[in-house]
């Protein structure tokens, strides 16, 4: 993606409009207004798993129709959480198939009784696939595990005299080859070691399979005719900003709208009439990353304000969209920021703690951007699956640089490339797309993770991929993270930038730190001697257990850690000056995976523990990540 003169963004501009033409339907963040109001659903439902031989029992016995409670015994469930580490129940933990959750609502007078008003069931991410009934009655269903879907129950709730609603979900964690990310089920047939229909859950992907709702499901009300949909995209030409929008309206075919651009006081900069224009914003405070500027993650606010004729009358919608105005652009050697050469200094993240799993939590998210400011992070990868949108709004708050990943972790079988699976992903692609499209934070997507991209289908199938996802986003780079052999990688010729994982003297040549500055050196001038594109460290790290030392530095010491790391920064201080534009360790902190041999509570490769303390390479990474910050920092501009 090479850099283009500003004057051509004012005819790409229009064409830009169209990209969200594939994207019907908006997923638009819930925000309350004069004319929305929204609930959240979080705290105790009422929750089973089906335990029967083939998983199935709720469906036969329709536990959608009754109140859960009369299927037999439930227990009461926290959402948003995992399921998994909740309860005391061991066949609970690593439990694969069907179960249940129900929550009874009283819903407000004007939401029943108000015809002019739209009642919307948003689920913020149900692990993997979901069902779901209001009062019995079937209303959806969605596949994957880490974007929102939502259905208006209108019509159900404003019919009778009810003022209550019972909501249920039927979720199912099971991973086939088709599946994001895949999986297998392997039965165990031999009666003399399993008992009778025993069967176990297989991945290719190295942390646990948490299950439930792990964000939060809410009601939000709309009128009849509302904004759908909002896509923003911007430009500078010199130190006038450029912001082309396009809205989408549902519910009338007659209506008017004025948008609004307001900066960070409240005044309005630049306004406009129509679905679609552009604002012109004057000597524009841009939008920098965190430590790149003295002022970063400026945002602006769009204000779009819908006046709708309906049979029922004129009525009137009211949405606000965070903007923040900046360019992302990719060079044979950098990758520019408002056209300055940004640094990707970093982390590779999980959702992932104590007791909630993968349930979205406020404490410990603040608590991760605290220790993020603290490294001198500017930037993260959301591995291996798209984060809450509350991450994604902090990200744009404080200037935290996002690539935004796909839920396409461990594509290793043949038979997870056929048409079905690049289907699938395609729908995924579409889906990460049309919600995370407007955060200024986000400036490359990630379309998988360590696939086996050397197998011979993997070509095509990452062409089709990464060809759609620009097709649907013109305005960002697009990756993959590979872990393959430059010379076997068939998908590297179409990604932007090339993102390498790589474990020298951890997972090859263990424990022979002498070996790393001659391989990393050699890894990084073979990928970018053959592709001419930009690099990114986006994995490197070792396991070390807190507390445990060891001098000289073994492994899975303290020391190791902070060795293995050292050696790493040798090489990257040379090539970043060349080609090199990234490196994010693995992991910011410790993490569960399934039980083995290799893994002792989980994945020890965090630079601060599951309980977000630190390690000796903590302060480390703090004092190479400042020092980073300050050789690229800008100086007071626009």
């Amino acid at each position: 993606m090479a850099l283009l003169p500003a004057g051509f963004w004012a005819m790409l501009g229009p064409l830009l409009w169209g990209c969200a033409l594939a994207l019907q339907g908006g997923m638009l963040y819930p925000r309350e207004s004069a004319s929305r109001e929204r609930r959240e659903l979080n705290g105790l439902w009422k929750f089973r798993a089906d335990f029967s031989e083939n998983r199935r029992r709720g469906f036969e016995e329709q536990w959608y129709r009754t109140p859960l409670r009369k299927s037999g015994p439930t227990l009461d469930m926290p959402v948003p959480s995992s399921f998994n580490d909740v309860g005391q129940d061991e066949r609970l933990r690593s439990f694969v198939g069907w179960v249940w959750y129900e929550r009874e609502v009283t819903l407000p007078q004007r939401w029943t009784q108000d015809p002019g008003t739209r009642v919307v069931l948003r689920i913020g991410s149900a692990h993997y696939y979901a069902i779901v009934w209001v009062n019995g009655v079937h209303v959806t269903e969605h596949e994957g595990g880490h974007l929102p879907f939502e259905v208006d129950i209108s019509r159900l709730v404003q019919t009778g005299p009810l003022s209550t609603c019972r909501i249920t979900m039927a979720i199912n964690n099971t991973l086939t080859p088709h599946t994001l990310p895949p999986g297998t089920i392997l039965y165990k047939t031999d009666a003399s070691k399993y008992p009778h229909g025993y069967f176990v859950q297989n991945t290719n992907f190295d942390f646990f399979n948490y299950a439930g709702l792990h964000r939060s499901v809410l009601l939000y009300t709309t009128p009849t005719a509302y904004i759908d949909d909002i896509t923003v995209t911007t430009e500078v030409d010199q130190n006038t900003g450029l912001v082309y929008y396009q809205i989408y309206v549902q519910g009338s075919e007659d209506f008017q709208l004025e948008v609004n651009l307001l900066d960070e006081e409240g005044q309005v900069v630049a306004k406009e009439v129509g679905s679609q224009g552009q604002l012109k914003v004057p000597d524009a405070h841009l939008w920098w990353p965190y430590l790149m500027h003295e002022h970063p993650a400026y945002l602006y606010s769009l204000e779009v304000r819908l006046t709708a004729q309906t049979a029922a009358g004129s009525v009137s919608d009211f949405y606000t969209l965070p903007v923040g105005i900046r360019t992302v652009a990719v060079t044979k050697n950098q990758f520019l920021i408002n056209g300055n050469p940004f640094y990707f200094h970093g982390v590779n993240k999980h959702e992932d703690a104590d007791v909630r799993g993968k349930g979205f939590d406020w404490p410990l998210l603040v608590k991760d951007f605290n220790l993020l400011l603290w490294l001198g992070a500017n930037a993260f990868r959301t591995s291996h699956y798209p984060y809450a949108e509350e991450v994604m709004q902090l990200c744009d708050q404080y200037g935290i640089v996002v690539i935004d990943e796909s839920p396409g972790v461990g594509i290793t079988l043949i038979q997870s490339y056929n048409n079905e699976s690049l289907q699938h992903h395609l729908e995924v692609m579409e889906e990460l797309v049309r919600r995370d499209k407007n955060h200024p934070a986000v400036v490359m997507w990630s379309v998988a993770n360590e696939p086996a991209s050397f197998l011979k289908p993997a070509g095509y199938y990452f062409k089709t991929l990464i060809a759609q996802t620009k097709a649907l986003d013109p305005t960002r780079p697009v990756t993959y993270v590979t872990n393959s052999n430059y010379e076997d990688d068939l998908g590297a010729p179409y990604v932007d930038v090339i993102c390498v994982n790589s474990y020298y003297s951890w997972y090859h040549d263990p424990g022979h730190l002498e070996v790393i500055p001659l391989q990393l050196a050699t890894q990084f001038e073979n990928w970018h001697r053959t592709y001419q594109k930009p690099v990114i460290q986006s994995e490197y790290g070792a396991d070390a257990i807190a507390g445990l030392h060891h001098d000289p530095p073994l492994m899975f010491t303290e020391e190791y850690q902070k060795s293995l790391l050292e050696q790493y920064h040798l090489v990257l201080d040379q090539k970043r000056k060349d080609y090199v534009v990234g490196e994010l360790i693995w992991n910011f902190a410790d993490f569960m995976t399934n039980q083995s041999p290799q893994r002792v509570m989980g994945n020890n490769k965090g630079i601060f523990t599951r309980q977000r303390q630190p390690k000796r390479a903590a302060f480390l990474l703090r004092d190479r990540y400042w020092k980073l910050a300050n050789e690229t920092r800008k100086g007071e501009k626009h």
